[in-house]
């Protein structure tokens, strides 16, 4: 019994691990370790094996405050650049969360993100791992943030939601219609939430001019705008070649990925599209993927996508099924932030972007806007992501919403590309009569990458 007891004793104060083939720190893919919750629960049953009672600090049970650790939902990071290290800290500010491993190609990122991350709990903590697979394998983590490279968004959702994992991911969050269609069809498979980071969506005058829109305050509407952030797609190029580092500093075949092999050219930050190969530039997919996504969802169109697309005179001129245009345009806003849109009906008109104002053609269409709030947050988004993991709800732009967001952004560049009109079916999510531009709804992916 003394045995028995030194053993039980010892199995808690390692955290749960089993001993033969786990890893006490990584639970990596071989490893056997027990998530937070079950711990805790051996925890107590242990203590009730042994009839004494075993001390939990109060903090893991909830008490003065603090959330039980049994209701944390535990996050990997994955690819955490400027970009992931803003919405990192909106995770980490929420105290249902809990950031337990960070993952980069860079080991200077990683340092600096285990850093940001250690800071925030006290501790040292935070795992680091270059190699994505073994975040993703570890059997604690509850969800992923994915902020890495564009060319890895589509590829590193679909492995998370395999893994069992919930994901945030930045946008765009798919370089090909093709991409769009197996996220969308992934998510649905593996009944995981999946939230794209076009937090615009979880914006209160973006909302609020969306619900002038489709609840008929401007009358029957008839033409949406949207700023692309560019209307200059092509093809990729091949870069200046700079001296490569060492793979243990930075991994630049990891980097790449799925993405068609080029030589390293030392840019590694940025919106550096070309790295994927296929439509690139500023085309009408960066703020292409928020804009057209809030115009999508003041059409009530989240489940499909315009069925033609033309280049003219300096914008993109797309056409809904039920006769609604879509215009992209870069010029002729009012001023009132990055990522403006405008939608427009029979009586009357509302403009917003994102310094947090909204016009409109007549005042009385702003009774009731609510409070300002500028500067694109991504709180409120975060926490949607967060509420709807521990609910299984829908998030407010999950794996459907982006899939056809992303394909309206996709056609339109599509239709840059070669320079005319094209027309699309999106129920069969094919060009009509259109060998040149069915070519470009996908790319092939580097070996061993799949899909």
């Amino acid at each position: 019994m003394k045995n028995s007891v030194g053993r039980v004793r010892g199995w808690i104060e390692t955290g749960g691990t089993v001993s033969g083939n786990g890893s006490g720190a990584g639970g990596g893919a071989s490893g056997r370790h027990l998530n937070r919750r079950g711990f805790l629960k051996r925890v107590v049953q242990a203590g009730a094996l042994l009839g004494v009672p075993y001390v939990i600090p109060g903090a893991a049970l909830g008490k003065d405050g603090a959330v039980a650790a049994s209701e944390r939902i535990v996050l990997g990071g994955i690819g955490i650049g400027n970009r992931g290290g803003y919405v990192l800290g909106c995770f980490l500010h929420e105290p249902d969360l809990q950031c337990v491993a960070i993952c980069d190609v860079r080991a200077a990122r990683r340092k600096a993100v285990k850093e940001m991350v250690d800071g925030r709990y006290g501790t040292q903590d935070c795992v680091t791992y270059s190699d994505m697979r073994e975040l993703l394998a570890r059997q604690d983590i509850d969800a992923v943030l994915i902020a890495t490279g564009p060319n890895w968004h589509a590829l590193a959702s679909t492995l998370a939601a395999n893994a069992g994992k919930d994901v945030y991911c930045e946008k765009p969050c798919t370089k090909t219609i093709a991409e769009s269609l197996t996220l969308a069809t992934t998510f649905r498979r593996t009944g995981r939430v999946f939230q794209a980071g076009t937090q615009r969506r979880s914006l209160p005058n973006f909302a609020f001019a969306v619900y002038l829109a489709n609840h008929g305050k401007l009358g029957k509407l008839h033409t949406l705008h949207a700023h692309p952030g560019g209307l200059g797609a092509k093809m990729s190029g091949w870069p200046a070649k700079a001296v490569e580092p060492d793979a243990s500093q930075v991994d630049w075949d990891m980097y790449l990925g799925p993405a068609a092999w080029r030589p390293f050219d030392g840019r590694l930050d940025g919106f550096n599209f070309e790295k994927g190969g296929g439509m690139v530039g500023g085309g009408c997919l960066e703020w292409g993927s928020h804009c057209v996504d809030i115009c999508q969802w003041a059409n009530d169109s989240d489940a499909t996508a315009p069925v033609e697309y033309e280049p003219k005179d300096g914008q993109l001129h797309a056409r809904y099924a039920n006769g609604v245009k879509l215009i992209m345009r870069n010029d002729g806003w009012l001023g009132l932030g990055s990522c403006p849109v405008r939608f427009e009906g029979e009586t009357g008109w509302v403009e917003t972007g994102d310094d947090g104002e909204i016009a409109a053609s007549d005042a009385s269409l702003l009774v009731g806007r609510g409070k300002k709030i500028g500067g694109y947050p991504a709180d409120f988004h975060v926490r949607d992501f967060l509420d709807c993991v521990k609910t299984r709800g829908q998030t407010r732009t999950n794996a459907d919403i982006a899939c056809y967001a992303h394909i309206a952004c996709h056609a339109a560049n599509v239709a840059l590309y070669l320079n005319r009109k094209v027309v699309f079916d999106p129920v069969k999510n094919e060009f009509i009569g259109d060998e040149a531009a069915n070519r470009l709804r996908s790319e092939a992916l580097r070996e061993p990458w799949r899909l």
